[in-house]
């Protein structure tokens, strides 16, 4: 028995929602989040760079906050709420940040982006009107070696921009 849940064949029962749908499964004790999210449940949108929490292209967001998947156990989302790069859009509609970095270019590999994408979801969740020190701040934790930052910074000002148009239209 670990922490009152019983282990059935070394194997932990986890529940969790992700990207909009609930999820319960029997997962190996000891994965991280990253091999639970790539590895099994086929999701490679989340990527694996350094694996050391260092370059954020792992990044989700975790009840509202940016969090480097690679660091997290797979235990530590049961009864929590996950959103990944996959669940950002809509089937038929991108979502309004990744619009915004297509149009101010902020893409070029694109190996960093879904990480970056998602930490910029969390930075306007919790501030729709960030500051450019503040877009710095909330995208710190995300290497691109392809850029400057600049077109980034202003993709995600222009995605700021459009969120809070978007919410004040759906009033």
């Amino acid at each position: 028995m670990v922490s009152g849940v019983r282990m059935i064949k070394n194997r932990y029962p986890l529940r969790f929602t992700l990207n909009g749908e609930e999820k319960s499964l029997d997962i190996k004790p000891g994965i991280s989040a990253l091999e639970l999210i790539r590895d099994t449940l086929d999701l490679k949108g989340t990527k694996e760079g350094c694996g050391i929490g260092e370059c954020g292209a792992c990044t989700v967001v975790v009840d509202g906050k940016a969090v480097n998947a690679c660091l997290m156990f797979a235990a530590q989302l049961d009864g929590r709420d996950v959103l990944t790069v996959e669940g950002l859009g809509e089937d038929d509609a991108l979502h309004p940040i990744q619009q915004a970095f297509i149009e101010h270019h902020a893409v070029q590999c694109g190996f960093c982006t879904p990480g970056i994408l998602m930490s910029t979801r969390a930075l306007l969740e919790e501030n729709p009107q960030p500051k450019r020190d503040e877009i710095v701040k909330a995208i710190s934790g995300n290497l691109c070696r392809c850029t400057g930052y600049q077109n980034i910074i202003g993709a995600i000002d222009a995605a700021a921009e459009r969120c809070r148009e978007n919410k004040n239209r759906n009033k």
